[in-house]
Order: C-alpha cells, then structure tokens, then sequence
C-alpha cells in the first residue's frame, strides 16, 4: 500500500480503498482459481478496458494483493497471482456470492 496515503480508522473503509471497485473485486475471483495472464483477464473480466486493466492490477499490486510475474521472452509473457493477503479476501468474495444468489432467487 502507498505509504504515503492515510490509512483509514475505520476498517470497512480500509476494505473498499483495497477493493470497493467493482472491476477489482471480479479481477480478485478470477485470480481467486489461480495465475492468469494479461489476455486471460482482459477476456474473463467483460467489459473492462485495457487501460483501466492495466491501472487496477498495478494498484493492486501496490497493495499487495498480487504479485505480477514477468517473463524475459518476445512478445513479454506477464503472470498474475494473488497473494496471500489477496487469497485473504476468499471469505469476503463468498459471502457477496452467496447474498447475490440469495437475492437474485428472491426476484424470480
């Protein structure tokens, strides 16, 4: 995390500056099953930009919730894989499956 930045007192507060955006927490599940390359994430994660992409996984990577892993080949290879504080965040993820489920069944 930027040092710099004030951490919050208020933990929930804590939690969304780390993931409150919705393209970082559908780039947290699809990591959540394991290493994913660049393009892997560009096509699991629908309707996000490359550059938006780009900016969210080197935030997150700032933050330690992944590691991006380059590859010394033509064209460049780049791995990502979350962390083990990025892993952490499992509980949360489904929990919001779960209550997502619960309430889309609720509507039908």
């Amino acid at each position: 995390m930027n040092p710099t930045k004030k951490i919050p007192d208020c933990p929930v507060e804590m939690t969304l500056q780390l993931i409150g955006d919705k393209w970082k927490v559908l780039i947290i599940r699809d990591l959540m099953t394991g290493t994913k390359r660049f393009n892997e994430l560009m096509r699991s994660v629908t309707g996000i930009t490359q550059k938006v992409l780009t900016s969210h996984l080197r935030s997150m990577e700032a933050s330690g919730l992944l590691t991006r892993k380059v590859y010394p080949e033509v064209p460049p290879k780049v791995e990502y894989t979350l962390t083990k504080t990025g892993y952490s965040l499992k509980p949360i993820l489904d929990s919001m499956v779960a209550w997502g489920t619960n309430y889309k069944n609720s509507l039908e």
